[in-house]
């Protein structure tokens, strides 16, 4: 009796992860009859899971919606990664589901395990999040485009780019990525037949879903890609810095990295290209990078660089 509990627990937790299982394959990998699976496969029913199967070759079985919630297994890292998340939502990027964040974080640290609950607290205290006023987005959004990155199905919508031109595109969605308290998605856009991040808060989905496609090679990191996109928008003014120092070597490069594209120039120093909407913006922003640097864009920089540096001497020139 425990050896069948366990093991229907192993047949929830492989459901969950992935969308369509085929009976060999499942049996496969519980190292049981494909016999065994159906009679699981009806044991899970009784409970309240909704699994779903269709005959035939291309046959399987799929975990559906049903009337009710039923539970959810979560391994350690998903654990984990869900109470951040949580934490997250509780402090308002998404619409509407700060109240109902708390709500669930309460549930969830309630049960979890100290070791766990060490882990989300010791990640949480080492996060800082960034200024500004988040851009909110609707969580009806949010899931639709989560649901056709997941099913592998194509998505039109139509879009505000930032110049405030509408259009409407037709993309194979891969990733949503969060970045400067922003949501953004990464899709191949099929029209342009290229690469594109789009901001979520200015996409509005037409749906239903599009035909399932064949995923591609994703260009890199889905992180670093949406950055690098965010960064090289047509700012007001783009600048580039030489900065005396080797890249791997500059203070918190990771958080400069996410604000401008870093180029390894020699052992020595390296380059970095970033823009801003105002030059006391990007003033304060060279100021901060803690090593000595030089400005080669724009000309109006270094111009206000220097009236910026006479403005501070001034200041910390004794009283009369």
């Amino acid at each position: 009796m425990l050896e069948t509990s366990a093991r229907l627990l192993r047949l929830l937790s492989l459901l969950q992860s992935r969308r369509d299982w085929t009976g060999p394959d499942l049996a496969e990998r519980l190292q049981v009859t494909a016999r065994t699976v159906r009679r699981d496969v009806e044991r899970l029913r009784t409970l309240g899971y909704p699994v779903h199967a269709t005959s035939g070759t291309a046959g399987g079985y799929r975990l559906g919606a049903g009337a009710a919630l039923p539970p959810l297994l979560l391994d350690d890292e998903e654990a984990v990664a869900v109470a951040l998340c949580l934490r997250t939502g509780a402090g308002g990027s998404v619409e509407g589901i700060e109240e109902t964040s708390v709500r669930a974080l309460a549930k969830l640290e309630q049960v979890l395990p100290s070791r766990l609950r060490h882990r989300v607290q010791a990640m949480q205290a080492v996060t800082m999040p960034t200024g500004g006023s988040p851009a909110m987005v609707g969580q009806d959004v949010l899931t639709v485009i989560g649901a056709a990155c997941r099913d592998r199905e194509q998505l039109r919508f139509d879009y505000l780019d930032h110049g405030g031109t509408a259009s409407r595109r037709t993309v194979e969605p891969y990733r949503l990525v969060h970045y400067g308290r922003r949501w953004y998605l990464l899709a191949y856009d099929i029209d342009r037949d290229d690469w594109r991040t789009f901001r979520i808060d200015r996409i509005e989905p037409r749906p239903p879903a599009g035909p399932r496609f064949t995923p591609r090679e994703l260009p890199e990191d889905a992180a670093a890609y949406v950055a690098k996109g965010v960064n090289a928008r047509p700012y007001r003014f783009q600048a580039l810095i030489i900065l005396h120092t080797p890249a791997e070597a500059l203070p918190r490069y990771e958080e400069w990295s996410r604000a401008g594209m870093i180029t390894p120039i020699d052992d020595h120093s390296c380059e970095m290209r970033t823009g801003f909407e105002s030059l006391d913006a990007l003033v304060l922003y060279t100021g901060m990078l803690g090593v000595d640097f030089e400005v080669r864009e724009p000309p109006e920089l270094a111009d206000h660089l220097r009236k910026v540096a006479a403005r501070l001497v001034r200041a910390a020139e004794p009283a009369g």
